[in-house]
């Protein structure tokens, strides 16, 4: 294993670091609410960093999402390049990518994910289609119609398409302008979520057998290196507040108590890190990774919550005020907890997997 990036994912993930650093501040978090920050979405396009995914693979986005994770930036990045960018370059028929892509990587096309899976919103709709269309043969690109309700699906408010798993784990691209309705919900984090309703909506199929299973462990994957990012940014405002802030004549970093919790969750951070990188490293790679790519979103959703209580916990009282910063980063944890699954089910569904690998099935 190597995961020393490249001269281009180092490239990538320094603007990255500069554009969210400078444009995703308290102020402008604060004035977008629930909502996305247009301008700096805008901003990240025009950079490159969307249609860089494409070059750096999914290492090179993970190491994106940590910037982004370290502000609590409010652009759909995350779901754009795994629903839409990294889907469509593997699975999309040449029509698909043609289309497509390039309206994804100018940020003209954002596509978010309904895509069933443990604590991933839930995707009811089912496909219907007569029994002699494409569509019935799980052809890619054939036409169909999906009914049913997607409840929360993050990111939704700001989403042209949406990719949909059907209860046959297929996938489905839907044009959210062509949806029954689409209404505004509020998620633990300021995700721009909204619930979409479908009823016999137009939908194209995208990618054949495999497809589900890969999207799945990419978004994983991908959403474990936002939560090693949310963690980082949470636990460096805890240092900086604990160095700072004196107790009888002394910083609070001195005390051991804050020292060890400190250390607890640096080292639940890297252990988030790591994993997501090993994960994302073997599938650029051509490894097999779906086994990695479950730890890396255990170690998210269950150290993620330790480390963003406690960076809540180590300021105090200040912790629990809905506007102070380091609140938002206990927000964004929370939800990628809910998102990326119950820790025992995905647990569960790694012995599973590990079982069927010894098995040879």
């Amino acid at each position: 294993m190597d995961f020393t990036p490249t001269l281009e994912q180092t490239a990538a993930a320094e603007l990255a670091a500069r554009i969210f650093g400078d444009l995703s501040t308290h102020e402008r978090l604060t004035a977008a609410g629930t909502g996305s920050d247009a301008g700096l979405w805008k901003e990240l396009c025009a950079a490159g960093l969307v249609g860089a995914v494409a070059d750096t693979g999914l290492l090179g986005l993970v190491l994106l999402l940590e910037e982004q994770g370290r502000t609590t930036a409010q652009v759909p990045f995350a779901a754009s390049c795994v629903y839409g960018l990294l889907a469509v370059t593997a699975h999309g028929s040449p029509e698909q990518r043609e289309r497509l892509l390039p309206g994804i990587t100018d940020g003209t096309v954002v596509v978010t994910g309904a895509i069933a899976g443990p604590g991933a919103t839930s995707a009811t709709a089912s496909a219907s289609s007569g029994p002699s269309s494409p569509a019935a043969s799980g052809s890619p690109s054939a036409p169909g119609e999906l009914t049913g309700v997607l409840p929360a699906v993050p990111w939704l408010r700001d989403a042209t398409h949406v990719l949909v798993a059907d209860g046959g784990r297929r996938l489905w691209l839907v044009r959210t302008a062509e949806a029954a309705a689409r209404e505004p919900v509020e998620l633990t984090a300021p995700w721009s979520a909204g619930r979409l309703v479908l009823e016999g909506t137009p939908a194209e199929a995208l990618g054949g057998d495999g497809a589900y299973d890969d999207v799945l462990a990419t978004a994983r994957t991908a959403f474990a290196g936002l939560q090693a990012g949310v963690c980082a940014g949470s636990l460096a405002r805890a240092v900086e507040h604990t160095n700072t802030r004196e107790q009888f004549g002394q910083p609070l970093a001195v005390r051991q108590g804050v020292q060890l919790r400190a250390a607890d969750a640096y080292m639940d951070t890297e252990a988030i890190r790591v994993t997501a990188y090993e994960a994302a490293w073997r599938r650029d790679e051509g490894l097999p990774w779906a086994t990695h790519a479950l730890t890396a979103a255990w170690w998210a959703s269950e150290a993620g919550r330790r480390v963003v209580h406690a960076g809540q916990h180590l300021h105090g009282g200040a912790g629990a005020d809905l506007g102070h910063p380091v609140h938002r980063h206990f927000l964004w944890g929370r939800q990628l907890d809910a998102y990326l699954g119950c820790g025992d089910e995905l647990l569960q569904e790694l012995g599973e997997l590990i079982v069927e690998g010894e098995a040879g099935t």
